[in-house]
């Protein structure tokens, strides 16, 4: 086993990618959920960030390391939150010299079996590749209205706020080429929840203002809710990420200068 570990894959570098798995209280599904990975992408590598989970989903996960060299765990002494955890897994992937770094629950509402779609998008191109349940092609099941509303609602304040074009901005599927991300420099992204992945986003769109060959794509995923354990959504999060979507969509009119990381610079998105 190799806690904290460095890459032992033997991918070529062209097409090393980091899939990076956070996790409280997944003991029920990890297991499952790299299985399928490695079904789906079998010269993937997996970093799995456990926020001190009181199930034993991070014990669990040294074990699986301890039978696979593709696995390596970072246990945190606490639950520090998605956000830190993501961040946690983009600099491993920067120092590691990974291509890209995947986002991707533990829980399997986001399905193993579409990666390969994902990481077409990003071998074509893009630099950051969205899982999008709200295009033609993409669906939610197990979710009830209020939930889907929610999402629909970040997405279109969002849009409205950020002037994005994107059509899922609150989606945790994605693939990300990482010498895009070392441009955004992840430990300056703040938030957390929602409003994380809406931030990660608009970065990536702000860097394709400043340079054309930066494009992020959308490709549709199917998300089923998940089978076991309890969803970290809570109303504070929600809550986060209108505050924050509205503060930024309020600098990126009236006070360009204070937008925080490097890709959100003056230049606006059209």
């Amino acid at each position: 086993m190799k806690s904290e570990g460095s890459s032992r894959s033997a991918s070529p570098a062209a097409d090393r990618l980091l899939v990076i798995l956070p996790t409280y209280d997944e003991a029920d599904t990890l297991e499952e959920v790299t299985a399928r990975i490695f079904s789906a992408v079998p010269h993937a590598e997996l970093l799995v960030v456990d926020d001190a989970s009181p199930d034993g989903t991070g014990a669990l996960a040294e074990h699986l390391a301890a039978v696979d060299p593709r696995i390596s765990v970072l246990r945190r002494p606490r639950k520090l939150g998605l956000g830190t955890a993501y961040i946690a897994g983009f600099e491993r992937a920067i120092s590691g010299g990974y291509r890209w770094a995947v986002e991707m629950d533990a829980d399997g509402s986001h399905l193993p079996e579409e990666l390969p779609s994902l990481l077409a998008a990003a071998e074509g191109g893009a630099g950051l590749v969205i899982g999008t349940r709200w295009m033609p092609g993409g669906r939610i099941e197990g979710w009830p209205w209020y939930r889907r509303l929610i999402s629909r609602l970040g997405t279109g304040v969002a849009r409205v706020a950020l002037r994005s074009r994107l059509r899922d901005a609150t989606s945790g599927y994605r693939v990300l080429e990482t010498k895009r991300l070392a441009v955004i420099e992840p430990s300056r992204i703040t938030a957390q929840g929602y409003a994380f992945q809406v931030e990660v986003a608009w970065a990536f769109e702000r860097l394709g203002a400043l340079d054309p060959s930066c494009t992020v794509a959308e490709v549709p995923i199917t998300f089923v809710e998940r089978r076991a354990g309890r969803s970290k959504m809570t109303p504070g999060i929600v809550f986060e990420a209108l505050r924050l979507v509205l503060q930024w969509g309020w600098r990126l009119r009236f006070a360009p200068g204070r937008l925080e990381a490097p890709a959100m610079v003056t230049t606006s998105s059209s």
